[in-house]
């Protein structure tokens, strides 16, 4: 709808570009939003943040296509996914310092719990209204459509959540240091230009939110589109088995909420860090097998690799789809396998060396642009093509993954372990970073390392 004129994996990376849109300006948002938090109250501040994302998500569903409109199309997404982001970045620092300042001490990591279910529960619930729309229009009307519809409706949710907000008090801890005239005229500066508080700042950052934000994005988003994308699972039953995957290991993030307020929260985020990094490759290997058994057998005993010389190949990347990637033997051969998603491996051949790929023990040249031209050069391409393709079929490589070879109990595990250590690392961080800043900067001082972290590193990752 909004990258019409490039390859569908251009188009792919372009929509996640989109995605990360968002994501940059999270930390902005964070500054603008924490410090009005800091000196206005918890309250309104995310009351106003709690609009512009609702409204931003309301108008993705009204946005005009690429074929009505051109480029202003994907110009305008990406606006509304950086006041997103802007509206992000104060939302989540005002929720968890707004139910910190309500909680008993004994309690904030039970309480804060709570917050960290909704993003799970947002994807599950997301996920949900994509399947029953997909379900009630049909594939070919909710890709021209229908995917409108669950942006539209968000406008529903949107008021309810403003008229519950609109019913809360502003946080007492809050209120009372307001009377006092306690509260900072400069939060950003005692924040951030002060060592002491800069210090715990970093600490953070990169002892603790980093990290999260790592799992978090990997564990749940990351799992989505290398399900549909590279193991080219098709998009309802994906959707079907992270949603099982949601629903089951989504309660571990109170449990672990409530055990940090037990044993502590430094301990459990580290654990669930420590079993992601040791765990995550093998996983994902297993996750293949599971979902493409077809595929993950050709690629073991037919790997692709492409023989060329570095200096001829271009990035494969084409945002605004003019470059054809003909006029180099190595340009046709990776633009060909970026279109069918075959992952491969570079081979360094010596300069003047003619482009190959081979698949197994098959070796199939590329089509030399230096000496085949003009239409010549097209029909060489396409029938290169077709004899790629067929090499592929003829070692097993699936087009999709054929839905009766899915072992779908053993993906469900998978992705259940997957959102178990997101769990583990986001169910107690925010009583974690409201514990380490004073009251009076705590809206600020949390939000940026906890919007870097989340936004910049973790939420980059899939694109």
């Amino acid at each position: 709808q909004f990258f019409s004129g490039v390859n569908e994996t251009t188009g792919f990376i372009f929509a996640l570009a989109a995605f990360a849109a968002g994501f940059a300006v999270r930390p902005f948002g964070a500054l603008v939003f924490g410090r009005i938090g800091d000196v206005v109250g918890r309250k309104n501040t995310f009351l106003v943040t709690m609009a512009i994302m609702g409204l931003s998500t309301f108008l993705v569903g009204l946005l005009p296509s690429y074929a009505s409109v051109g480029v202003a199309a994907p110009i305008a997404l990406v606006v509304l996914r950086l006041l997103q982001g802007l509206a992000l970045g104060g939302e989540y620092g005002g929720a968890a310092t707004y139910v910190a300042e309500h909680a008993p001490d004994k309690k904030r990591g039970l309480f804060t719990s709570f917050i960290q279910t909704t993003a799970s529960l947002g994807l599950f619930a997301a996920l949900l209204i994509v399947i029953g729309v997909r379900t009630l229009v049909g594939e070919e009307a909710f890709a021209a459509w229908g995917w409108r519809i669950p942006f539209i409706v968000s406008i529903a949710l949107l008021a309810v959540s403003l008229w519950i907000r609109m019913q809360l008090e502003e946080s007492p801890v809050f209120q009372k240091m307001k009377e006092e005239g306690k509260t900072s005229k400069a939060p950003l500066t005692e924040a951030f230009a002060k060592w002491g508080n800069l210090k715990i700042v970093l600490i953070a950052l990169f002892g603790a939110v980093v990290g999260q934000g790592v799992v978090f994005y990997t564990s749940q988003f990351y799992a989505l589109f290398f399900l549909e994308k590279n193991l080219r699972v098709d998009g309802p039953t994906t959707n079907i088995l992270i949603a099982i995957a949601l629903l089951i290991a989504t309660p571990a993030f109170i449990f672990f909420g409530w055990l940090s307020d037990k044993v502590g929260r430094k301990w459990i985020i580290l654990t669930g860090c420590a079993l992601a990094a040791l765990t995550y490759m093998p996983l994902f290997h297993a996750l293949s097998k599971a979902a493409n058994p077809a595929l993950y057998a050709a690629q073991l005993s037919s790997p692709v690799s492409v023989v060329a010389n570095p200096d001829e190949c271009s990035v494969q990347f084409d945002p605004v789809g003019k470059n054809k990637f003909d006029s180099s033997s190595c340009d046709i051969a990776k633009s060909y396998l970026a279109k069918a998603g075959i992952s491969y491996t570079n081979v360094v051949a010596p300069a003047g060396t003619v482009a190959q790929i081979h698949i197994g023990g098959a070796t199939i040249p590329v089509v030399n642009p230096a000496i085949v031209t003009g239409a010549d050069r097209t029909a060489a391409i396409k029938a290169f093509g077709a004899e790629v393709k067929t090499a592929l079929t003829a070692v097993g490589y699936p087009e999709k993954a054929d839905p009766a070879q899915i072992n779908k109990p053993m993906v469900v595990a998978i992705l259940v372990l997957l959102v178990l250590y997101v769990t583990m690392v986001y169910g107690p961080i925010a009583a974690l970073l409201v514990e380490l800043f004073p009251t009076r900067i705590r809206y600020t001082s949390m939000s940026l390392p906890y919007h870097i972290g989340n936004g910049w590193f973790g939420g980059f990752l899939p694109t």
